[in-house]
């Protein structure tokens, strides 16, 4: 009998090659080949799907049956909002994030929150012990929680079979090993292989799949990305600097990919933010803003929330060249925005460096926020603080003209609902029935001059 033929495989892609290579040819990352045995594709017994006659034969979509059971909520306000409402049946989930940032934490609480419902936690990182101290401290019901501390595919796929649970959430992505594999647990080959079989089984059966997965240096999640083909829906961790944690959909089959879900991490675990609307605003007297401070609008799904921007001008560094110092706002819209002020508003910002920020540790990449940026940066730069109430919108162009930007109407809606009367907006703009105090601009100029009227009336 011939032996199989060795294989090399990318530790970052999945690429194959008959030999080994320092250097990927398809992501280019060096040292990331390691030797693997080919797998027989007729010898694995994960592969094999459970048998479902209602799949068998074309079906004509209206005679599909849509049990009212077939979506149901997780208890859990922003985590529903971001998988697109609900969990569905047969729909499987990637949710990756840095250690320690609540991964486990959230599964855990979806798990004990699903009521009528058999959900299982499938850990493979903690024991049994380690996973009770954990529902113990996060005062979750034990009894609603069915644990298997067994992250083999095939006891898995055994598991799905038999118990037919709900919900099955797997911790994490990179324990899963098949016994059909020879490579280690968390190999490229293990989770693409383990991954997909479980996908596949899961469906068959009707199970929810969420699979954790880490993330890389580069805040990717580690493994191939064809891990993310296979699944219906990639979720996102991420910290914002207040410490709060933000749920962000990078694909999302069943819903919007632009909703977010905001939770605080207390005693209790992750627990959904009460006013979403005006979390990323920084808490200080009604009616006093230092300068360098304006407040402009995103738009994250079917949600609005006013963001604060803060921008400091100070004179140029021993170098003589400016600096623009940006994290949360990309630096090259702060370097043109600043132009934009220069050539056509006359506001010299070339002799300065620039710090920019967003409170709250949000990042944002609207042009709805260029207008607020170049007001914000005036401000820094002339030391006049711009008034309290002010919210501003719109797209600033080469030409130094005030552009309309999308929703305008829930932008609006959403200022005037926290409390902010006073408008700036697009000439082209149309306005509100609801009352309040509405400046209407064309150029940056036009805006400039309308911030410095107010300013006269005070």
């Amino acid at each position: 009998m011939k032996k199989s033929a060795t294989q090399f495989v990318c530790s970052e892609c999945g690429n194959i090659e008959t030999k080994w290579l320092g250097r990927c040819p398809q992501c280019g990352n060096w040292n990331t080949f390691t030797e693997q045995q080919p797998v027989i594709a007729q010898n694995r017994r994960s592969t094999q799907r459970i048998a479902d006659s209602s799949l068998q034969h074309l079906t004509s979509v209206e005679d599909v049956v849509v049990h009212k059971d077939f979506i149901y909520t997780s208890n859990i306000s922003e985590f529903d909002r971001v998988l697109g409402g609900a969990i569905m049946h047969g729909s499987a989930t990637l949710i990756g994030g840095e250690p320690g940032i609540g991964k486990s934490t959230l599964m855990l609480q979806v798990v004990a929150s699903l009521k009528d419902k058999k959900a299982i936690y499938v850990s493979g990182e903690e024991s049994p012990q380690q996973v009770k101290k954990r529902a113990q401290r996060l005062s979750l019901p034990l009894d609603k929680i069915l644990l298997f501390n067994n992250t083999n595919l095939e006891s898995l796929i055994d598991i799905i079979t038999k118990e037919k649970p709900d919900c099955l959430v797997v911790d994490s992505l990179q324990t899963l090993t098949s016994s059909d594999l020879t490579s280690a647990s968390g190999s490229v080959s293990q989770m693409k292989n383990c991954a997909s079989d479980l996908v596949d089984v899961a469906k068959a059966a009707g199970c929810a799949l969420f699979l954790v997965g880490h993330v890389t240096k580069d805040g990717q999640i580690a493994g191939p990305k064809v891990v993310e083909h296979i699944v219906d829906t990639v979720l996102y961790f991420e910290m914002a600097e207040t410490g709060a944690r933000i749920i962000r959909a990078a694909k999302n089959r069943f819903g919007s990919i632009d909703e977010i879900g905001i939770f605080i991490m207390g005693e209790k675990g992750l627990m959904p933010v009460a006013d979403p609307a005006g979390f990323f605003l920084s808490k200080r007297p009604r009616g006093t803003i230092p300068p360098g401070i304006s407040f402009g609008t995103v738009l994250e799904g079917s949600r609005t929330f006013l963001i604060e921007i803060q921008a400091l001008s100070v004179p140029l560094n021993t170098s003589g060249y400016p600096r623009i110092f940006s994290e949360k706002i990309d630096s090259s819209t702060v370097s043109r925005i600043a132009a934009i002020l220069e050539r056509h508003a006359g506001v010299v910002l070339s002799r300065n460096d620039i710090y920019v920020n967003v409170a709250g540790g949000i990042k944002v990449k609207e042009v709805a926020i260029e207008l607020p940026l170049a007001l914000a940066l005036y401000s820094a730069l002339t030391g006049r603080a711009l008034p309290a109430n002010l919210v501003s919108m719109g797209e600033l162009s080469l030409a130094g003209e005030v552009r309309p930007v999308g929703f305008s109407d829930k932008r609006m809606k959403g200022a005037l609902e926290m409390g902010y009367s006073t408008l700036l907006i697009p000439s082209s703009t149309k306005r509100l029935t609801r009352k309040a105090m509405y400046l209407s601009c064309e150029t940056i100029a036009e805006a400039l001059e309308q911030v410095s009227r107010i300013h006269e009336t005070l």
